[in-house]
């Protein structure tokens, strides 16, 4: 039987789903840049130079300092320079989303490219939609998207029939949480805001992704799910939504949770379709 995902995971929960599932531990990379971001007057170059060190986060820091959603029409060409632009925050998100993508290893190639291309491109969305909601943070939103869905390819690479459900999933229309729920002692939403714990991320993070399946996640108590844990859900489930109108593929929001979630947001039909213009310029401005 799954662990119950409306409690708090004990000490004996998290060994077990540990011992099941093989969670990775946290670059170095990704404590130096946290340390020095938490810092009263970081120190941009020294950013930079962890950056740099590694070509993945290179990259990764020069095409989001050059997408569309900045806005911006003078490309740079340097990591510092694209740290400049990016400030701190975004940083960040950057170091984590390399060394997250660097550290889920042993699946096919094709399958998890495709995973991490989708997964970019769907915090791009979030942090898009975040941006136009008040108090709702576009990168704690980028962060939250990239990590919400991690535990998906830990679990295909322990479990060998995972792909086979991800394939049920999509051929039934059925959604991936509540199968997964059926077949498996855990669920990727366990695993993880296990990883988010595990890589010192903010407890929010972690808690908005215990929950993001759940129907009952709008009607949960604060002390259970604080507003801000509940805004990213809503964010990111709007995202995956849309995003998957324009590239299809399995349905991660069912319909109640993504009226729940316009409902939350206070998005109108108006901001819909406005929300779906911009993300197809996104598609095609910011995607590989």
């Amino acid at each position: 039987m799954p662990l119950d995902q409306h409690r708090e995971l004990s000490h004996e929960d998290v060994q077990k789903v540990m011992s099941t599932v093989d969670i990775p531990t946290c670059p170095n990379a990704v404590t130096d840049a946290m340390k020095e971001a938490q810092k009263d007057e970081p120190d941009l170059k020294r950013l930079a130079d962890v950056i740099s060190g590694d070509p993945g986060m290179s990259a990764a820091a020069l095409k989001l300092a050059n997408s569309p959603l900045f806005g911006v029409n003078n490309p740079v060409s340097s990591v510092r320079k694209a740290v400049e632009r990016l400030g701190i925050t975004n940083v960040v998100c950057v170091v984590v989303a390399s060394a997250l993508k660097a550290s889920i290893t042993g699946l096919p190639a094709a399958w998890i490219d495709n995973f991490w291309k989708r997964t970019a491109m769907l915090a791009l969305v979030a942090s898009l939609i975040a941006r136009r909601q008040y108090g709702v943070s576009p990168d704690a939103a980028y962060t939250y998207a990239l990590f919400h869905d991690a535990g998906v390819p830990l679990m295909m690479r322990r479990f060998p029939n995972y792909g086979g459900l991800l394939e049920k999933c999509q051929a039934e229309g059925r959604l991936l949480g509540e199968m997964e729920e059926e077949y498996f002692p855990c669920t990727h939403p366990i695993i993880s805001s296990l990883l988010v714990r595990n890589w010192g991320l903010p407890p929010i993070l972690g808690q908005a992704i215990r929950f993001h399946h759940d129907n009952e996640a709008y009607d949960l108590p604060d002390r259970t799910l604080p507003g801000g844990a509940l805004s990213l859900i809503a964010v990111t489930q709007v995202a995956e939504r849309l995003l998957c109108e324009q590239l299809g593929g399995d349905i991660e929001v069912g319909e109640y949770l993504f009226e729940r979630a316009l409902d939350f947001l206070g998005i109108s039909g108006d901001d819909l379709d406005d929300l779906r213009s911009r993300i197809v310029a996104a598609i095609e401005n910011g995607g590989d």
